[in-house]
């Protein structure tokens, strides 16, 4: 049996939250976080740990002294670089914007990613073949990373799944 934990890394600042952050390296802000939602984390003895190379996920971590892996296949998608750092305002504001990317989840997906959908689930699904095949593990990440091994593991699609994660709020699955 394989339990599986997955935690959207703690809340960003302020300014970075609802913006379209995919590879930037931006630390956690630690007044936004109530660390006693990680006691349960903290609590539990987990066989394997991993997290995403980037400091948000690696500093979740780090507040609870959990030794970890890191492995860049879990980063969050990766966003073309004049979306990156950008909320939905500032992006339908953009000359290049055009409401009908808004018609379905591939064409926004499209528009603002620099990576497909194929190769996001590609890289997802590459990281969960390599997880072990027993034992408790708690795998750190971002909430559209987060998503994709929700819809990987349920067998869903990706595409319509209604998954909302929220910072530091962990989901459990049992295989």
């Amino acid at each position: 049996m394989i339990l599986i934990t997955l935690l959207r890394h703690a809340p960003v600042p302020l300014e970075y939250q609802k913006s379209y952050i995919g590879h930037s390296d931006i630390k956690i802000d630690l007044s936004l976080t109530d660390i006693s939602k990680l006691d349960n984390i903290k609590n539990r003895k987990y066989d394997y740990v991993y997290s995403s190379d980037l400091q948000r996920c690696t500093q979740t971590l780090d507040l609870i002294k959990l030794n970890y892996k890191k492995d860049f296949r879990l980063r969050e998608v990766k966003f073309k670089d004049e979306f990156e750092g950008k909320n939905f305002s500032e992006i339908e504001n953009l000359a290049s914007y055009d409401i009908k990317y808004l018609s379905s989840m591939k064409r926004w997906h499209k528009f603002i990613c620099s990576e497909t959908l194929i190769e996001f689930e590609s890289r997802v699904r590459s990281f969960l073949k390599e997880l072990p095949t027993d034992g408790d593990i708690l795998i750190c990440s971002h909430g559209g990373t987060i998503k994709m091994i929700h819809s990987i593991l349920e067998k869903q699609n990706y595409e319509t799944s209604l998954l909302k994660v929220e910072y530091i709020d962990p989901i459990d699955f049992i295989l």
